[in-house]
């Protein structure tokens, strides 16, 4: 949470918002609950065929101008806890072929995407220390970056590379297989990366770090040897970030290195040009902020941000208060003064968590309600949300259909929707990992 210094910077703040702590104890208390149900026992979820959405369904998943291409369970991909969590994606230049990295509780598994959708997998890397249900990759060049909320877990380095030339699934060495294993910090929640300036930012770090939860980062401009950069604990913990080089309509800062940080009640921008000293250029909160959890750019203009708030649906508050799924939107052309212009709410009833916008489209992972697909072209001309439009969904956790839908952490953790084939990759908490095809316009 803030000190008093920076809340006085977000007294538009009406609501107060929970610690990390909080909803951490939410998650494990429900997850154990579902443990003790049987819902990740072994063969609790049958193998999935490709399916077309037809009629509003895809097999027993309702949908919407989504199909189901292809599906693995985790217990077929390694893990012996079957749990996921986060997912990301690495394209070979050279060749186009596409790969998913995908978090378990006890590692990370990988997979190729062939041509025609079709999952194979690869083999894994397990956890560097012990299992978390929070484990965090993003990718730069070749290599993925790794981090979790296990104990002196420190950041996992692994040439992508390696997954070219496999013929039979592999389990790969903690050590003999790492390029390199940052340990500058033990555990972390989020890996942010910005590839054009080969810079990890570890967020959510332990208080061992010495950095507040704040932005820890680390050059892996060489990724057989990472080294710290700096760090930015003023704003004190950071949840998630989006790191640019900034090209938008505040023109005092063009071509600097800006990070947007989702800081549990308020959204944070800061300039971190200078490693050694980086500045907070403002500190805003918002009515109905619960737990300011994740967000990014809405438009290549870099003027407008989506944010998502991972506690305002199960708290009833604000805007948020019908427990639909709800976006803010923000103004951001003067990055010291970002203005909340307005939300949009999906039509079903689910918690945010993931967001990610690619050609005027956000791919939400929203936990029940599974995968949403947004058109937000619009908000450069209407930034109230109010012509933001429903294109596509999946609903990856059917157990809630019959009650339309719970504010509750079940479902979707993830999605990846930046390959150039256009398939989607979707990480579930329970079932697996979803190979996707919007359909839409």
């Amino acid at each position: 949470m803030k000190t008093s210094a920076t809340l006085l910077m977000a007294m538009s703040a009406l609501v107060a918002a929970e610690p990390m702590s909080v909803l951490r104890q939410k998650k494990l208390d429900l997850w154990s609950a579902q443990s003790e149900a049987g819902v990740f026992d072994i063969n609790r979820y049958a193998a999935q065929a490709a399916t077309s959405c037809v009629n509003g369904k895809a097999g027993e998943y309702q949908c919407k101008n989504v199909d189901l291409v292809s599906f693995l369970r985790h217990q077929d991909m390694g893990s012996s806890t079957r749990r996921g969590n986060d997912v990301w994606g690495w394209t070979h230049a050279a060749s186009g072929r596409e790969f998913g990295a995908v978090g378990q509780t006890d590692g990370t598994a990988f997979v190729e995407i062939k041509a025609d959708g079709s999952l194979v997998y690869l083999g894994r890397l397990p956890t560097q220390t012990t299992s978390s249900s929070w484990r965090d990759m993003k990718v730069i060049g070749n290599h993925v970056y790794i981090g979790a909320e296990s104990s002196n877990h420190g950041l996992q380095v692994f040439d992508l590379t390696k997954l070219l030339t496999i013929t039979t699934p592999r389990t790969f060495s903690i050590t003999s297989d790492l390029k390199a294993r940052f340990t500058g910090f033990g555990n972390s929640h989020n890996i942010v990366a910005h590839e054009e300036k080969n810079m990890i930012y570890a967020v959510g770090t332990g208080t061992a770090a010495g950095c507040r939860g704040g932005l820890f980062m680390v050059n892996v401009t060489n990724p057989a040897a990472p080294t710290s950069a700096g760090c930015m604990s003023a704003g004190g913990y950071v949840h998630d970030a989006q790191c640019v080089v900034y090209k938008g309509p505040d023109t005092r800062y063009t071509n600097k290195e800006i990070c947007f940080n989702f800081n549990e009640d308020t959204l944070d921008i800061v300039d971190v040009t200078n490693k050694r000293s980086p500045v907070t250029l403002s500190s805003t909160g918002y009515t109905g902020s619960s737990y300011t959890h994740q967000g990014w750019l809405a438009d290549a203009g870099m003027r407008y941000l989506l944010l998502d708030d991972e506690l305002d649906e199960q708290n009833r508050k604000g805007p948020a208060a019908n427990q639909k799924t709800t976006t803010y939107i923000v103004d951001i052309s003067s990055l010291t003064a970002p203005k909340f212009t307005g939300t949009y709410q999906s039509p079903a009833t689910a918690i945010d968590h993931n967001q990610y916008v690619h050609n005027g489209l956000s791919y939400q992972a929203n936990y029940g309600s599974g995968l949403r697909i947004v058109d937000v072209r619009s908000v450069t001309t209407d930034p109230t949300g109010k012509s933001f439009k429903e294109v596509g969904f999946f609903d990856c956790y059917p157990e809630d259909d019959s009650v339309g839908g719970r504010a509750e952490f079940t479902g979707t953790w993830s999605v990846y929707p930046y390959f150039k084939s256009g398939h989607i990759l979707l990480n579930s908490i329970e079932r697996g990992i979803f190979v996707l095809k919007y359909t839409g316009a």
